[in-house]
């Protein structure tokens, strides 16, 4: 363990930027939520009706969780149910970030030849991880308190958001030694980030059925953590069994650590041909192998984002229709312009989430570009007759088509579920989202060209956006404070007028932000 607390350091330094977004971000997410609930019910009538209807709603319950209670923290607490499967995501890339990939990239080696002991890296990495979800917590449990007054509740809030990144850093800590690859470590944490999702969507909507299937929530951990039921029936059963589970967890990874060499994973990599494919032979080609399970991953992921989305305006719908009460709430909710455009107002929404997601698959694809500078392999294609533009082109292209793709098959399986919908409006509506999405990737592309060691200050961008689109509007922020998210801009097709102007500006912005880019790479030094 020698040596962890000047490797702390250094990850703090690394991640000075990124780590403080996504702490104030989900830390203070809750108290947003709880004030946009605030207006969006302003009396108990309401809110209850809300709620009952809410509670057995199969589309919702896949969302958010089961629901139990009626209060306002019960509902935010409910709302925010999506956010332990984000906080697991970005706890489990952190650790990955910092073990495997810079043993990938021979920095854990150099760092090894000084005096550094051999589990300070899986040390320090969780241990950042760890103390960054504790924060979340606390965060979320002063702020709900001083809201709510309720210190009982507040601390099981805070505490279902901690387990959850305790537990996918300590998942990502195991599958960072099975593997030789950060990409490969990465992809089967989130395959099981994924699975623990789908185990609790099935169990809970058992929940509120037959109940055959209950169980099913049981052996998810994201299952355990949406049934603590803060501000409701509290069970802190589920926080001591995830801390045991990243207990737990954290020793295997430790003891596997023991067992392999350095640069190795358990699981021996497999051999490649001893001819490459013809493809292969262009940048285009090498492109496409290095980025074909990113693409396919994320678009897959968008189309069962479609399924959800689209089940769920369906049933808004239905529920509306059967109660006039309800229509003025769920129209509020989706930010809507009147009852008679409920499903509309409720898509438009819905469009501007898929694209901040798909703002940061955009982020994550132009990043490549710095990964494969780094690893040394963009230095060795440059040695051959490929030039810098057409090997930066080569990715950008999947930067930008890879995102239309993943918004199309969300926009598609959306509108062809939701078949009370308008399906071109739906479609149309989620493609829209594009030029804002290309605006992101583009100054990612002008911060790798120009300041090519900032590159990861990237993903503020996004969480930035995130920000302004959760509690922008619900704190009263400025206008030019709004209109810093490009998805500010983005014209609503469904219900909605549509003016060519913003989407022209978006394009024009974006273009100029990866020209500059690609500027600076073909002037600076490579690698840098």
């Amino acid at each position: 363990m020698t040596g962890t607390a000047k490797l702390i350091r250094l990850i703090l330094r690394r991640d000075r930027i990124v780590l403080p977004l996504w702490i104030l971000l989900f830390g203070l997410l809750g108290v947003g939520t709880y004030a946009s609930f605030e207006g969006l019910f302003p009396t108990d009538a309401e809110r209850i009706q809300f709620a009952s209807v809410s509670t057995d709603n199969a589309g919702l319950v896949a969302l958010y969780g089961l629901l139990q209670g009626d209060s306002l923290a019960v509902l935010t607490s409910w709302r925010v149910g999506f956010v332990p499967m984000v906080i697991g995501l970005a706890a489990l890339l952190t650790v990955i970030r910092h073990t495997r990939a810079d043993e990938e990239a021979g920095r854990t080696e150099l760092l090894g030849a000084t005096v550094v002991g051999r589990h300070a890296q899986l040390a320090a990495a969780l241990i950042v991880t760890a103390t960054a979800s504790v924060l979340i917590g606390l965060l979320t449990f002063v702020s709900m308190a001083g809201k709510t007054g309720n210190t009982g509740g507040s601390l099981a809030f805070g505490a279902e958001l901690t387990v959850s990144g305790l537990m996918f850093a300590a998942v990502a800590a195991i599958t960072a030694q099975l593997t030789s690859s950060a990409r490969s470590a990465r992809s089967i944490a989130v395959v099981v980030l994924g699975v623990a999702y789908a185990l609790r969507v099935g169990g809970d909507i058992s929940a509120i059925g037959d109940g055959g299937l209950t169980w099913l929530s049981w052996v998810s951990p994201l299952g355990w953590v949406t049934h603590i039921f803060p501000y409701g029936p509290v069970n802190w059963w589920p926080v001591v069994m995830s801390v045991l589970a990243a207990a737990i967890a954290t020793n295997v990874a430790v003891e596997l650590r023991k067992v392999r060499d350095l640069g190795d994973g358990l699981v021996a990599s497999r051999l490649g041909p001893a001819n490459a494919p013809a493809g292969l032979g262009h940048p285009l080609g090498l492109a496409w192998r290095l980025h074909r399970g990113l693409l396919l991953g994320w678009t897959a992921g968008f189309a069962l984002l479609g399924l959800i989305f689209g089940g769920v305006g369906g049933s808004v719908l239905d529920i509306a229709e059967s109660n006039q009460g309800l229509t003025d709430i769920f129209d509020r909710l989706a930010g809507g312009n009147g009852a008679g455009q409920l499903l509309d107002s409720y898509f438009a929404g819905i469009a501007g989430t898929v694209g901040l997601i798909a703002a940061c698959y955009g982020v994550q694809a132009t990043l490549r570009l710095r990964d494969e500078e780094t690893a040394g392999h963009a230095e060795a294609v440059l040695t051959t007759s490929v030039s810098r533009f057409a090997w930066a082109a080569s990715h950008l292209l999947f930067a930008l088509l890879g995102p239309a793709l993943a918004l199309f098959a969300e926009g598609l399986v959306s509108g062809l579920v939701a078949t009370d919908g308008n399906f071109g409006r739906i479609l149309g509506g989620t493609m829209l989202q594009l030029p804002a999405v290309w605006v992101l990737a583009g100054l990612t592309v002008l911060l790798f060209g120009l300041l090519p060691r900032l590159s990861l200050v990237a993903w503020a961008a996004p969480v930035i956006c995130v920000l302004v689109l959760l509690v922008g509007q619900t704190l009263q922020a400025s206008q030019w404070l709004l209109d810093i998210s490009p998805f500010t801009h983005v014209p609503h097709l469904t219900g909605g007028t549509v003016s060519a102007t913003p989407v022209i500006t978006l394009l024009v912005v974006a273009a100029a932000l990866a020209a500059a880019g690609l500027f600076g790479l073909r002037r600076r030094n490579l690698p840098d």
